[in-house]
């Protein structure tokens, strides 16, 4: 997330195939290739203006919104987070059942803090589920690497001056209605099976706080 304006779209780490059949091709085309494809020209496009934030990483323009104009700042929040979303909903998924784990550190916390995994994924899932239209549900830490669940709405980020997201749900409807409709516990369900642990586990280990 260290990249600066003008922003580009990241390349999906695998191919448009390789998540069926929890997610098919067309919805990763679509997803990735237009829909968050979207989300970085908008971002340019309001940030084109705010010459002072050019070298600023995404992560820090997100916590500094208040810091730019007034003009630029609700466009800069629905496409910055847009972008932020898609970035770690990507990255933190892989082929269906590919025996991922998470990382010793990461399932101590786990222990921890939920009790395991499983109850973690309860939580999750009554985060995603229960969001109220369109939004993100995620699993994150604070600096002293405490996990809790937390969602927001639309294209919000959770307080990235508090909190560093590990994962996330993307559950917008355009996320999975071209394989399951509106039903979004079944998505959810299937979802798990893609989580890729090893990049939720880096996300972890290199949580940081200063953007």
């Amino acid at each position: 997330m260290n990249n600066t304006y003008p922003f580009v779209l990241q390349e999906l780490p695998y191919s448009y195939e390789a998540l069926s059949p929890v997610l098919g091709s067309e919805t990763l085309h679509f997803h990735h290739d237009k829909h968050m494809n979207a989300y970085v020209g908008n971002l340019n496009q309001a940030l084109e203006p705010c010459t002072d934030f050019h070298g600023f990483s995404l992560n820090k323009i997100l916590t500094k919104l208040d810091e730019l104009p007034q003009s630029a700042q609700t466009a800069v929040r629905n496409n910055g987070g847009g972008v932020y979303n898609h970035q770690l909903y990507f990255s933190t998924l892989t082929a269906p059942n590919a025996g991922t784990k998470p990382s010793a550190a990461l399932q101590a916390a786990i222990d921890r803090d939920f009790g395991g995994v499983e109850q973690m994924i309860v939580k999750l899932k009554q985060a995603a589920v229960g969001r109220f239209g369109s939004g993100w549900a995620y699993v994150v830490s604070d600096a002293e690497g405490v996990l809790s669940i937390c969602s927001t709405p639309n294209q919000d980020v959770p307080d990235l001056t508090k909190f560093a997201p590990l994962m996330t749900v993307d559950v917008w409807e355009h996320a999975y209605y071209l394989d399951y409709q509106n039903r979004r516990p079944d998505y959810f369900d299937a979802f798990v099976s893609i989580i890729n642990w090893d990049a939720v586990s880096r996300n972890y280990d290199e949580r940081s706080f200063s953007f």
